[in-house]
Order: C-alpha cells, then structure tokens, then sequence
C-alpha cells in the first residue's frame, strides 16, 4: 500500500554515541564531491573528472545537550570528541518504516558559547565534519 506521510519534525530522533538528544533543535549535513571538466579537442568538455569527498554539518542544541556533550570529553570540550552520529527518520508508532543515516567520525569543529538579554534559553549551533555516511 502506497503511503503519502511526510515525515515531520517530531519523528526525528538523533543518538551521539549511546545518548539519546533530547533538547536538539537542527541538524543538517551535506556530503560532496569535487568535480571538474575534463578539456581536450575543442572547446567543449567530453569528461567529468571526479575528486576527494567531503562531509559536513551542523547540529543546534540547547546549553543542557551542550553541556552534556562536554562532560562526555575527557578534557570538557567537545573540539576532543569523535563520535558516530546516528539520525532516525520515522515513527514506528504511525506505521512508518524508520530511515537511519549513520554518520562516522564526527568531529566538532568549533565550540560556541553565550546568551544575550532577553533570551529564555541557550541555543548552540555546532558545525561538524564527519568521515562517511552509511545508510541502514
């Protein structure tokens, strides 16, 4: 039977490691590939020649996942972690068939901090580069 159910913001469950997040807001990540034409007779392309791939994103948390990715390190900052990432699409509970991207090797490349007046909550945004995705 064909289902049209698009998956929706609370069918996302994100797992760094063996934690379950709870307070995540974002995730997003991109794997590319460089690629460049490939010149001969003429002036037209006849090739496209494919190079090293790369794999990045970004994951939004409030300060009490932050601070629980830090006490995980074993210097406090979450720059010395490596991590796999795993994000589940689905709920099983709706009948859905559950959608898991697995990324390896996560690393965070930057570690921000702060609030500002008026705000209720901290929220993070922590860039990250990873060194492959398996699909399962």
């Amino acid at each position: 039977m064909f289902n049209s159910r698009e998956y929706e913001w609370a069918d996302i469950s994100i797992l760094i490691g063996t934690r379950m997040l709870v307070g995540f807001i974002a995730v997003n990540y991109k794997n590319k590939q460089s690629k460049n034409p490939i010149y001969g007779k003429g002036n037209e392309p006849y090739a496209v020649q494919k190079g090293n791939k790369s794999h990045d994103g970004e994951l939004a948390l409030n300060m009490s996942e932050l601070l629980a990715l830090q006490a995980e390190s074993p210097t406090g900052s979450i720059l010395d972690l490596r991590v796999d990432m795993t994000i589940c699409y689905g709920n099983p509970d709706q009948g859905d068939v559950m959608h898991t991207k697995k990324l390896l090797g996560v690393e965070f490349t930057e570690e921000p901090e702060g609030m500002k007046q008026g705000d209720d909550h901290s929220e993070h945004t922590l860039p990250f580069i990873f060194l492959r995705e398996l699909n399962g």
